[in-house]
């Protein structure tokens, strides 16, 4: 596991503070913007102890971190202009392509969570299954494959706006993603119910969604932008 360097322990704009000084442990500042946000708007970012920009989506690497809004435009924008040195206050490294490293470990965040999802026994996967659950109870998330037909994917956004009002779609992941969380090939059409795990995923995903594009929002124009 990434250790941060020892240098990384500020206290300025962009980084963690002390949760004794009676602010909301879950709002911190994006070191580019200067916006507080929710920490799930955001990534965060440690030093490694050669002082390598490292990303941290878990939010598990040990020391303080540097925020930067989870936005493809504002990541690149402290890149160019050297906003980890300045948060950090500390020379520092930043890898190449950092915006893709961190699209690609949301990706993967995004997959792992879904995978939870299905062992907690809250996901329906398939044309078939997922017309039939749509008919009995709201969904939490709706899963359609970037790379699907637009029939299938249609017939069941459709019969769900039909049944309820609010019918949210993730479609930025390709069906060999999905199918890396379930351990199949290729997923094409799937369902979360409502729940926590829904609500995390729907977290995850605009995390992921401020790196890749949403193709939903082209799909379907009611898609919420």
């Amino acid at each position: 596991m990434t250790k941060p360097h020892p240098k990384s322990d500020v206290a300025v704009a962009g980084t963690e503070g002390n949760a004794a000084d009676g602010g909301d442990a879950s709002v911190r500042q994006c070191a580019v913007t200067r916006e507080r946000l929710g920490k799930e708007a955001l990534v965060r970012f440690v030093l490694s102890p050669d002082g390598v920009v490292t990303p941290d989506v878990a939010e598990k690497l040990p020391g303080r971190g540097v925020w930067i809004k989870a936005d493809r435009a504002v990541l690149a924008e402290a890149v160019k202009k050297n906003a980890f040195a300045r948060a950090f206050k500390t020379s520092v490294q930043v890898p190449d392509g950092l915006p893709d490293t961190v699209e690609g470990l949301l990706a993967q965040r995004f997959v792992g969570l879904l995978g939870m999802a299905k062992k907690g026994g809250d996901v329906v996967l398939g044309f078939d299954q997922v017309h039939a659950a749509l008919q009995k109870r709201p969904p939490g998330l709706m899963l359609e494959a970037s790379d699907g037909a637009e029939d299938g994917r249609s017939k069941l956004y459709f019969l769900a706006k039909g049944l309820y009002s609010e019918v949210q779609v993730a479609g930025a992941l390709t069906s060999t993603e999905l199918g890396m969380a379930f351990g199949r090939e290729r997923v094409i059409h799937g369902l979360v119910r409502k729940g926590p795990f829904a609500k995390a995923l729907k977290a995850a995903y605009a995390r992921l969604t401020g790196f890749r594009e949403r193709p939903e929002l082209d799909w379907f124009a009611d898609q919420d932008r």
